[in-house]
């Protein structure tokens, strides 16, 4: 869980908290708004809100849909909100073997396609992220644009606050063998495994963003934006991995504007030599 499980423990809290603040409807236990879709032999969960762009929202290590839940009527206002239940979380299902990023990229790849969705925006939250950014190289034309708040490309302490190693540490020996919350927690600690040289074929438009006290380090998320072709950075001063709990404002009005803006590739030095041309 590389930081996350920690972050897990605190996501679930603000999870449940948000989950009773929105009685109704039944954000990811909603059978008016739920389908299941059979990928791979895994009965993928998802729900469906609003009219519009299809904006696919992916949750973090631990959560579902129902962390979301404070967020989806906003979005569900602007968008065709596709809210997805990750492999081994909520209501989808947890077949046996090893968990792995790839399975979850290819799960909301199969429910896109079975939708008839040719491409959509995507907020992936730190493992969504991880799934955010798998999407963009092995599925390019699903994805319109992607912002990635608190992703990793690797496990390790290049990438995650070392602080929080010890405490992961700690943890180890609560997770029962063969449990789903050892599927999780090993998917944390084990992975991702993405290369920059992979992040360079994006194409899609790319948000990466951060917080200043993120459990990613901000010198990681710097690696990420340098090496996607084009695209931007976000570091909100102020807050943690939970970016958008800590300034949830912020954080609507940057990933609207993200979404609903044409792309701004220019830097400071081209748009200055334009105007000596």
């Amino acid at each position: 869980m590389s930081f996350k499980t920690i972050l897990v423990i605190a996501c679930l809290s603000i999870s449940s908290l948000h989950a009773q603040q929105n009685a109704s409807p039944k954000y990811g236990d909603n059978p008016k708004a739920g389908s299941f879709y059979n990928h791979d032999g895994v009965k993928v969960y998802y729900e469906i809100y609003g009219q519009g762009k299809s904006l696919v929202v992916l949750h973090g290590n631990g959560g579902s849909i129902k962390s979301r839940a404070n967020l989806i009527p906003d979005f569900a206002a602007h968008y065709q909100v596709i809210a997805f239940d990750s492999r081994c979380h909520g209501k989808t299902d947890c077949p046996k073997g090893y968990l792995t990023y790839e399975q979850m990229a290819s799960d909301v790849n199969a429910v896109l396609e079975h939708l008839k969705i040719d491409s959509a925006y995507i907020w992936g939250h730190s493992d969504g992220g991880i799934v955010g950014l798998l999407m963009a190289i092995h599925y390019p034309k699903k994805v319109k644009k992607l912002l990635a708040s608190g992703p990793n490309l690797r496990p390790d302490t290049t990438a995650v606050d070392p602080a929080l190693m010890p405490l992961l540490d700690k943890m180890w020996p609560m997770v029962k063998n063969d449990s789903i919350q050892s599927k999780q927690f090993k998917l944390l600690v084990e992975q991702p495994h993405i290369k920059t040289s992979d992040l360079k074929k994006i194409k899609a438009d790319v948000m990466i963003m951060g917080g200043d006290r993120d459990a990613i380090r901000n010198e990681h998320l710097l690696e990420m934006y340098k090496n996607i072709p084009g695209s931007l950075l976000c570091i909100l001063p102020g807050t943690t991995h939970f970016v958008y709990a800590d300034r949830q404002k912020w954080f609507m009005e940057i990933l609207y504007d993200f979404f609903d803006t044409n792309p701004r590739r220019a830097t400071t030095a081209q748009l200055m030599m334009q105007q000596f041309k």
